[in-house]
């Protein structure tokens, strides 16, 4: 990222790097409601965080969209970045608010807006209009990991309305792409990204994963590989490659490009109803020297 002059986003409890999930972004298209989707997206953002086993009741999600629509009145009359409301402006329409669901509903917020976990009660700071921004969310932590996923989700989907706009394609990478898939609600938003980034202009959304296993016991993963043109596969471990050999149809001799593979590079291309094996060495130079991920070749390179 440094290389290519990107904006690297660490977004962590001690970061003073912020991402505000209440951002709404006007440039959708005329059949879609900004307020509409935004308020979808806190449903679901609430949900994760409240819902508990059997997620928010119905009189939960009219509060939470009743409290969404009012928020975001002051900002649509002035759609001036100051204007624009965080995490706290939201809880503190809650506990006004009669019903005792909305007391909950605002006590279950306040740990992610006045207590330890408040990351997300600020506005954003940081340069998400570069031509490359990378979220680094590794340093989040368990209670904070399921809810940074889903705001990144939605910060994602906002460029990609502001790049459609501007009639620009965007790019869109998930490393360990099985984590998103193990809760209910960014599991849901990624089907979404795969189904409609190509209508929106959306390009390339690529998944990235080590972990197969997690990966194809989501029940998402159909509607995923449905709606993927291309699958980049390299070398598996035993197991996982019994299990991709099932799911994808792989023949002994197709999967042995994947098996105890000697040198980087080696495996099988997956385009359509076809599937090619290759053996790729990338050039040791330039590029390569800052893609690396074998350490003893990043010291020597850093």
């Amino acid at each position: 990222m440094q290389a290519l002059h990107g904006q690297v986003v660490r977004v962590s409890p001690v970061s003073d790097q912020y991402i505000n999930p209440m951002d709404l972004n006007l440039n959708y298209s005329e059949e879609d409601n900004p307020l509409s989707l935004k308020a979808d997206f806190i449903l679901s953002l609430c949900e994760l965080i409240v819902g508990g086993k059997n997620g928010l009741e119905p009189v939960e999600k009219t509060i939470i969209d009743r409290c969404v629509r009012l928020v975001y009145q002051e900002y649509l009359a002035d759609p001036i970045p100051e204007k624009m409301p965080i995490l706290e402006d939201l809880y503190n329409l809650l506990r006004k608010q009669e019903e005792p669901e909305a007391q909950r509903l605002a006590t279950s917020l306040e740990i992610y807006v006045t207590g330890s976990l408040n990351v997300f009660n600020h506005q954003t700071n940081v340069d998400i209009n570069n031509r490359i921004v990378c979220f680094d969310i590794k340093e989040l932590g368990k209670q904070l990991k399921k809810i940074g996923m889903l705001v990144i989700q939605d910060q994602v989907w906002n460029r990609v309305t502001m790049n459609r706009s501007a009639h620009k394609s965007t790019r869109y990478y998930v490393d360990e792409f099985h984590l998103l898939l193990k809760e209910e609600q960014t599991a849901a938003y990624s089907v979404e990204i795969w189904k409609r980034f190509r209508k929106w202009g959306g390009g390339i959304p690529t998944g990235i994963t080590q972990n197969i296993k997690d990966l194809l016991s989501s029940r998402e993963i159909e509607n995923i590989f449905e709606n993927s043109d291309f699958i980049y596969m390299l070398n598996q471990a035993s197991g996982d490659r019994q299990i991709l050999a099932k799911q994808l149809n792989i023949s002994p001799t197709q999967l042995s490009y994947v098996t105890n593979s000697n040198e980087g590079g080696e495996g099988l291309l997956f385009y359509g109803n076809v599937i090619i094996p290759f053996v790729d060495r990338f050039p040791k130079n330039s590029l390569y020297k800052i893609m690396t991920t074998r350490l003893e070749e990043t010291s020597e390179a850093g």
